[in-house]
């Protein structure tokens, strides 16, 4: 936490498991969010994402630890959190048929409060809905529900907006201006917990925290996360490039191969040798025509694997 600031959202040792104990789906997580920032819990489908999420909300109990938000406990001052929240959980859970209006001001009246009451908090998003003021939110596009929906969550002036995939299933477009929302609210002072699955979202968050499997790989600025890459990377790729990644995950000089794109991202287990001439080499050995090998900066996916593979080795977040 920075000096100064206070913490807005607090989990300490959490856990949560499901099936009487057989499907850990929280596994002893901890971290904090800053009030003002922008932070992102960032995972594949599974990682726990939302059921930290649902915690935080008090839809659901912890069965270890404690979280607050805003300084109130979760399960003490659950009352409280609700009215100084926003939700906007991944699947769409607006009345679908009821209008674009209809919506914003049944959740306005369920919150005490109505739309001229907070309009300059939502009104950039609002003016992009407000021509479909009268179509039901079934109707609309995906980019226009999730405009809707995250207009009902700032309905009442929340201190703290937690946002669960808030841009799974929507264009690339739609994904872009969202973002470019959630920019301008954090400048108006709101509080942002956001999760996604997508890694190039990352990067628009003031810190991150990595999930997987339950458990907290790293909590950093996405760029201290990508400085500490340790090693050299590289792509490669070949006419043939699924025969030359299982050639690669066989040879022993390999440490790590992976499909990224059109290019496999490699890591080697000695990399004090010369790391072009030796995928090269191993490559045109094995009979592979159209070689391209070159040494590339890790990304915030690349870091991401490699956290996941180090758990996969030692069974423990190093």
């Amino acid at each position: 936490m920075e000096k100064g600031r206070m913490e807005a959202v607090k989990l300490h040792h959490i856990f949560k498991s499901y099936d009487k104990g057989r499907v850990v789906a929280v596994n002893d997580v901890s971290f904090s969010v800053d009030e003002g920032e922008l932070f992102g819990l960032i995972g594949p489908d599974g990682a726990g994402k939302t059921s930290v999420f649902r915690i935080l909300t008090t839809l659901l109990l912890a069965d270890q630890g404690t979280a607050s938000v805003v300084g109130l406990d979760v399960i003490k001052d659950y009352k409280a959190i609700r009215n100084l929240v926003g939700y906007m959980p991944g699947k769409f859970s607006l009345y679908q048929d009821l209008t674009v209006l209809e919506n914003l001001r049944f959740f306005a009246t369920v919150f005490g409060t109505n739309i001229q009451q907070n309009y300059g908090l939502i009104k950039d998003i609002y003016e992009q809905i407000k021509p479909f003021n009268h179509r039901r939110a079934g109707k609309l596009s995906g980019g226009m529900k999730q405009k809707l929906a995250l207009c009902c969550a700032l309905i009442h002036k929340p201190k703290v907006l937690l946002l669960d995939e808030p841009t799974t299933g929507v264009d690339v477009v739609s994904r872009r201006e969202f973002w470019d929302m959630l920019k301008a609210l954090k400048q108006q002072g709101i509080t942002i917990l956001v999760s996604t699955p997508y890694m190039d979202e990352a990067i628009l968050c003031d810190r991150i925290a990595l999930i997987q499997q339950g458990k907290i790989l790293s909590v950093d600025p996405p760029a201290d996360i990508i400085k500490r890459y340790p090693t050299k990377l590289y792509a490669a790729k070949s006419a043939d490039i699924y025969r030359l990644l299982k050639d690669y995950r066989q040879n022993e000089a390999i440490e790590s191969s992976y499909a990224f794109g059109e290019y496999i991202h490699v890591t080697l287990r000695y990399p004090e040798r010369d790391g072009l001439s030796t995928l090269q080499d191993l490559a045109t050995n094995l009979g592979h025509r159209d070689i391209i090998v070159k040494e590339i900066k890790p990304g915030i996916e690349d870091s991401f694997i490699r956290l996941m593979e180090r758990i996969e080795f030692t069974g423990r977040v190093e």
